[in-house]
């Protein structure tokens, strides 16, 4: 099983020696959607970037597919918050997929017609070849959102690292982001999604990880997403009018 899974193991990262996730560790199988849920602060977005090898690790280690990571590789792609982005850069959306080839060309070598091929087939997998001559700010939030996952595609990473994706989308948008992420999972990619609605969690998402600076909980959404463990991270204020769907 380890073959075919993220394992983290005894995961510290810190902020100028505050640490802000201490010795966390887990293991998901890939062809997962998993919700990385917590309070503001809880590490959420820490835990992404450490993964993504864009965040040093003072201690623990990462492995995938049996294989120690370590630092940016092919095999993870992050998507940052949409307010993290500059959409404002003049790019196109077809420039924004190329980028998840540079890790796979070397500096030495052009653009070849397999990077072109890999470039149309992920603009066709989120649906956006009609637009790929576009200016990225000409875009709705749905489809920005759509232009980094198909810059992952690209790319071929077997890990997507999402922060917040559904933010600020409105509903058709976030139907139409679902299926993008049910067809990768069915694709056997392992998504690792940072979530704040919890209403929408039995819905979206089938595995959990639930920080609050530590691992709080892992597990199915049956197993993690309890009364109990959200309380432990969140409090009960904040939870208390969360229907759980399957957790009781």
């Amino acid at each position: 099983m380890n073959q075919h899974s993220l394992q983290v193991d005894d995961l510290t990262v810190s902020y100028r020696r505050i640490p802000a996730l201490h010795h966390v560790g887990f293991s998901v199988p890939c062809g997962s959607c998993v919700a990385v849920l917590g309070p503001n602060g809880a590490g959420k977005s820490t835990l992404l970037k450490a993964l993504a090898g864009l965040l040093e690790l003072e201690t623990g280690s990462v492995s995938f597919h049996g294989r120690p990571m370590r630092g940016a590789n092919q095999e993870f792609a992050y998507l940052p918050q949409r307010e993290m982005v500059d959409w404002d850069f003049p790019t196109t959306v077809r420039g924004v997929v190329e980028m998840g080839r540079y890790l796979r060309v070397r500096w030495w070598r052009r653009f070849s017609k397999e990077d072109a091929a890999a470039v149309d087939a992920a603009l066709e997998a989120v649906q956006l070849a009609p637009l790929q001559d576009r200016q990225i700010s000409a875009l709705s939030g749905g489809q920005q959102q759509r232009v980094f996952i198909g810059r992952a595609l690209a790319q071929e990473a077997h890990v997507l690292l999402l922060d917040e994706p559904f933010t600020g989308l409105d509903q058709p948008s976030q139907e139409s982001l679902k299926l993008v992420f049910k067809r990768l999972k069915s694709e056997g990619k392992l998504l690792l999604i940072s979530h704040h609605d919890l209403q929408s969690v039995p819905d979206l998402f089938d595995r959990v990880l639930l920080l609050n600076g530590e691992l709080i909980a892992a597990g199915t959404v049956a197993e993690a997403f309890t009364g109990d463990n959200l309380t432990r991270s969140y409090g009960t204020r904040v939870f208390s009018g969360v229907n759980h769907g399957l957790a009781v």
